[in-house]
């Protein structure tokens, strides 16, 4: 529940930081968002069991509270490159192996996933990198271009419904994937 928790606060803040930097809250008050998203990663590398993880957690950790402590906000600029870069790490790693990370989750809820569907997963993982790897390509255009508007637009919403239409549109495609094979059977 904890993991649950964290996780609907970490994704609360990252959208949070670019909307309200959009909408000119003072830099005052932002300041104040790397040690609040520097202790929920604080939290999240302690209840984490792989070491990995715990040491990226961690690490992330650092770098949020070193953002805060210098006062200075240009470094928050790169905390969506590193969350979709883990992301693309973490789904293209997977990629690597029999199971990707999308059938691991799948096979959760459903032990016993049909030959046809692991190719369509293995796809869908390759899709959800490609949207990571223009996540890290459009964050860091803005940022080289110094269009600050522009990827707090990009970081706190575009990127947010292109997630989602990817959500709705595969949970569709697999609807239509299942109930094909139901009737050729």
């Amino acid at each position: 529940m904890l993991n649950f928790i964290l996780g609907v606060l970490l994704t609360c803040f990252t959208i949070a930081y670019p909307v309200l930097w959009l909408y000119g809250i003072s830099p005052q008050s932002l300041i104040y968002f790397p040690y609040m998203l520097a202790v929920l990663w604080l939290v999240k590398a302690i209840i984490e069991q792989r070491v990995l993880f715990r040491c990226f957690f961690l690490g992330f950790s650092v770098f949020l509270l070193m953002s805060g402590l210098t006062k200075t906000l240009d470094s928050m600029y790169w905390y969506p490159v590193i969350i979709n870069g883990l992301m693309l790490l973490i789904f293209a790693s997977s990629l690597l192996t029999k199971q990707t990370i999308i059938e691991r989750f799948a096979r959760i809820k459903n032990p016993s996933i049909p030959v046809y569907a692991i190719l369509y997963i293995r796809n869908v993982t390759k899709v959800w990198c490609l949207f990571f790897i223009i996540n890290i390509g459009l964050s860091l255009s803005f940022i080289y271009i110094e269009n600050y508007r522009a990827w707090a637009i990009y970081n706190g919403i575009i990127s947010y419904v292109i997630m989602g239409i990817l959500f709705i549109g595969e949970w569709l495609i697999r609807q239509y994937m299942i109930k094909r094979n139901e009737n050729r059977k």
